[in-house]
C-alpha cells in the first residue's frame, strides 16, 4: 500500500469510463456498491450511480469549462476529509483517473494525509471515443504509434508545455482531449510546424454516449468547420490516416435507432432493461422513473399468504415487482425452496415468467401473445376447469380486479396478497426531467397505466412532435383517456415487444 499510515477509511480514484455504461469496469463497479460516499464528475454517466447501495451519500463536484462546482484544492480537500473519517469514499471520474484527470494529485493528497488508497483505472476516451465513431487509433496499413496529448493549453502561450514541432512531425496517430475550444490555434500549430494539410482530423463529442456526434475534415479546414456546425467540447479529436477508416467501420452510429432520443418511464430498478435493450439499437436513452415500489402497508396479513402458499393449487403473479416482493417474503419465512410445495405458477407475461425462472421454479401457463389479464384469464378458461381451485394471486395495491372477478366468476377461490404498492417518484428523476426540458425527446414509452398517471401528474410539458409508444391495450387506454394520442403500440406486450415496435416505427 503507498499510504505512510493509515486509517479505518479507504479512497477508490476510480475511472468511470467514457459514457457508455458498459464500458464502467468490474473493480469500479464494485467500488461503487462498496462505498459509502460517491463523489463523482461532470463526465461520469450518472447511471452507474445506481449501483450504490441504499443511503450512500452523493456528492456532485463537477468541473466543466468556466464552470468548476468545487476547485481541484476544494475536491482534494474534500476526499481526504471524507477518508480520514472512516469512511470507503469512491471518486469517479470520466474516462481514466490519471490520463489528463488530476487523479495523481488527488492520490498525492491522500498520501500525504496518510490515508488508504487505490488507483482504479479506466477506459480512455482517447481510444474508446475514435472506436466507436468507426476509428482505430492505430493500425497497420496507417498507423503503429499513438501520441496523446492534451488540448487544454493554450498553444500560442511562450511557457506552454507543448512541442508542436514534434508533435506535427511524429508518425502515426496524435489524439488529444479538451481541446476544441482551441482546435484553431492547435492545427495552426501543426500547419505551422510541417504537417501536411490534407491530414485528416475528426471530432467525437459526447464519446460513446446515445448523443454521440463525429465531425470529419482535414487539417486545413476542421476548425471552420467545427465553427460552422457550432460543435462544443466534451469531444476527443483524431489526427491521422487512421480516420479514412471510418466510412466502413462506423458500427456505433450506424444502427437503427442511432440518434433518436426516447424517454423510459418506467422505476429506476426495472428501467434498466428497457433501456439498454433501446441503447443497444442506438437510442439515446432518457430515464425518467416515475413511479417507485414500496412494501405493502399490511406486511402481517402478506407474509400469512405467502406462509400458506403451499396449500393453493396456483400461485399468479402478474408483475416482475411481484415475484420479488413474494419471494423477499418467502425467503424470511421459509429455508428450503421445497417449502411452496406442488403449487402450480402462472405469469402475465415473459417478463414476469423470467423472475420466477430465476428462482429455478417451473412456469406452468402463460398466454401466448396478450399478456394482460385479460390474456391470462383466456388462458385459464382454455387450460382446465376452475371449479373450487384455490388460486393465490399476487398483486400490488392498485391493480384491476379482472382477474379476481373472472377467476371467481369461474368458480375458483381467489385470495388476494397485495405485496406492494406504487407511489409517485419525486427525487430520482429531477437530473432527467431537466434534461428533458433542455434537450427535448423524439418519443416516450410507457410500460403501464401507473406510468402514465404518475407521468402526466408531474406536469411536465412534452416536447412539441413527441411520439408516444404504448406497451398494450390497457397502457394505451390510460394515455388517451388523459387526451393524448398513441403513436406505437406493441403486439407482443412485453418489453421486447415494445422495443420491437419502437425499431419499426423509426425504420
Amino acid at each position: 500500500m503507498a499510504s505512510k499510515t493509515t486509517t479505518p477509511g479507504i479512497c477508490y480514484l476510480v475511472g468511470a469510463g467514457p459514457g457508455d455504461p458498459g464500458l464502467l469496469t468490474l473493480k469500479g463497479k464494485d467500488c461503487i456498491e462498496a462505498a459509502d460516499v460517491l463523489v463523482y464528475d461532470y463526465l461520469c454517466n450518472p447511471e452507474h450511480l445506481r449501483y450504490a447501495k441504499p443511503g450512500t451519500e452523493r456528492i456532485y463536484v463537477g468541473k466543466k469549462a468556466g464552470d468548476h462546482t468545487l476547485p481541484q484544492e476544494e475536491i482534494n480537500k474534500l476526499i481526504v476529509k471524507l477518508t480520514t473519517e472512516g469512511k470507503t469514499v469512491t471518486r469517479l471520474k470520466g474516462g481514466d483517473p490519471v490520463l489528463f484527470g488530476r487523479g495523481a494529485e488527488e492520490a498525492a493528497e491522500l498520501y500525504e494525509a496518510g490515508v488508504k488508497f487505490e488507483i482504479v483505472p479506466g477506459i480512455t476516451s482517447a481510444i474508446a471515443g475514435p472506436a466507436y465513431a468507426g476509428i482505430p487509433v492505430t493500425h497497420r496499413s496507417h498507423a503503429s504509434q499513438l501520441t496523446i496529448f492534451t488540448g487544454h493549453e493554450d498553444p500560442t502561450k511562450p511557457d506552454t508545455s507543448l512541442n508542436y514541432a514534434k508533435l506535427a512531425q511524429a508518425d502515426g496517430t496524435k489524439v488529444f482531449l479538451m481541446g476544441v475550444e482551441r482546435i484553431d490555434e492547435i492545427t495552426a500549430q501543426f500547419l505551422k510546424h510541417g504537417a501536411k494539410p490534407e491530414t485528416p482530423v475528426a471530432l467525437v463529442r459526447w464519446a460513446t454516449h446515445g448523443c454521440q456526434q463525429t465531425l470529419v475534415g482535414t487539417l486545413a479546414d476542421i476548425a471552420a468547420k467545427v465553427k460552422a456546425a457550432g460543435f462544443k467540447a466534451p469531444a476527443v479529436a483524431v489526427i491521422g490516416d487512421v480516420v479514412t477508416e471510418r466510412p466502413h467501420l462506423n458500427w456505433f452510429e450506424d444502427r437503427p435507432l442511432f440518434g433518436k432520443k426516447i424517454v423510459v418511464t418506467r422505476t429506476r430498478q426495472q428501467a434498466g432493461v428497457l433501456s439498454k435493450q433501446l441503447a443497444q439499437i442506438g437510442a439515446d436513452v432518457i430515464e425518467v422513473p416515475t413511479i417507485r415500489t414500496e412494501p405493502a402497508t399490511d406486511q402481517k396479513t402478506f407474509g400469512e399468504l405467502v406462509n400458506d402458499c403451499h396449500t393453493y393449487d396456483w400461485i399468479i403473479f402478474t408483475s416482475p415487482n411481484g415475484v420479488d416482493a413474494f419471494f423477499t417474503m418467502f425467503d424470511k419465512l421459509f429455508n428450503d425452496a421445497r417449502c411452496i410445495g406442488g403449487v402450480r405458477i402462472a405469469c402475465i407475461g415473459p417478463g414476469t415468467a423470467d423472475k420466477v425462472k430465476a428462482r429455478f421454479l417451473a412456469v406452468d401457463l402463460m398466454p401466448d401473445k396478450k399478456f394482460v389479464a385479460e390474456g391470462l384469464v383466456k388462458a385459464f378458461k382454455d387450460h382446465q376447469d376452475m371449479e373450487n381451485v384455490k388460486v393465490l394471486w399476487v398483486r400490488a395495491e392498485e391493480t384491476r380486479e379482472v382477474i379476481a372477478n373472472e377467476l371467481t366468476g369461474m368458480g375458483a377461490i381467489v385470495d388476494e396478497a397485495i405485496a406492494y404498492r406504487t407511489v409517485a417518484e419525486t427525487e430520482d428523476n429531477l437530473e432527467a426531467l431537466a434534461r428533458l426540458k433542455a434537450e427535448g425527446a423524439d418519443m416516450i414509452t410507457f410500460t403501464s397505466a401507473s406510468t402514465v398517471e404518475h407521468f402526466l401528474n408531474l406536469k411536465v410539458t412534452l416536447p412539441e412532435g413527441i411520439k408516444i409508444a404504448s406497451i398494450g391495450p390497457v397502457t394505451s387506454a390510460a394515455i388517451t383517456e388523459r387526451g393524448l394520442k398513441v403513436d406505437v403500440e406493441a403486439k407482443e406486450n412485453s418489453i421486447p415487444g415494445l422495443v420491437a415496435a419502437v425499431e419499426k416505427f423509426w425504420r
